[in-house]
């Protein structure tokens, strides 16, 4: 488990003092569909919220978090009780725009496995099992994401991404499980050149959105 203290006012996160409450997009039950854990059920809570900025973004929706309506941790923990789910995925937008312990110390309190995905562009706040680092080019990641992510998952747009996945390898400890996935719109140019890659450097995986593929959210 991967914990963290919570951050002071100049730590750059949008609610440092408080995070009872949140603005959130989305929730629901479903399965994982890209890294390390897919194909198993997870409870996802989606924040709104995002300066990264990435183009080709597939939920631009979740980017302003005016857009979305706040919820108090008890609404939020509500929700995922009454399913069957044992793990919580937090992702955005960038969730970590907010500080996480006090969400994640309730939603452990309920013994829930928790994951994040995260740019890495913010302070890591909260408590974790599981670190999803997907570094973006458009907002670079802060180094205390090399030591303490789980999963390095790079998205694969055109050729040069290769190259940062490279760099930010070099970086990663030895633990980390490393993934290439193609952009969704870019997939079909993309994957014969991630397959190739991963003959030659088998350190990497391949990941794929097996949810689009099978239809689920």
């Amino acid at each position: 488990m991967i914990t963290t203290e919570k951050r002071n006012p100049e730590s750059g996160i949008r609610n440092p003092e408080s995070g009872t409450s949140f603005p959130v997009m989305e929730m629901f039950y479903s399965i994982q569909g890209e890294g390390f854990h897919t194909g198993t059920a997870a409870f996802f809570i989606r924040l709104g919220g995002c300066d990264v900025g990435c183009h080709w973004c597939d939920v631009k929706e979740s980017w302003e978090a005016e857009n979305h309506p706040e919820k108090s941790i008890d609404e939020i923990i509500s929700e995922p009780e009454l399913s069957k789910a044992k793990t919580i995925i937090v992702t955005g937008g960038e969730p970590l725009m907010y500080d996480l312990m006090s969400l994640t110390q309730e939603l452990r309190n309920k013994n829930f496995k928790l994951h994040l995905e995260t740019s890495g562009a913010y302070p890591l706040t909260g408590e974790w099992d599981w670190i999803c680092f997907s570094p973006k080019k458009f907002k670079e990641p802060l180094p205390e994401f090399f030591s303490r992510a789980n999963e390095l998952k790079v998205i694969v747009y055109n050729k040069d991404d290769f190259r940062f996945a490279e760099e930010h390898e070099k970086h990663q400890s030895d633990d980390c499980v490393l993934y290439l996935q193609p952009e969704w719109s870019r997939r079909e140019a993309m994957l014969p050149l991630i397959i190739d890659y991963v003959k030659q450097h088998p350190k990497w995986r391949i990941s794929l959105q097996t949810h689009k593929y099978i239809g689920v959210r």
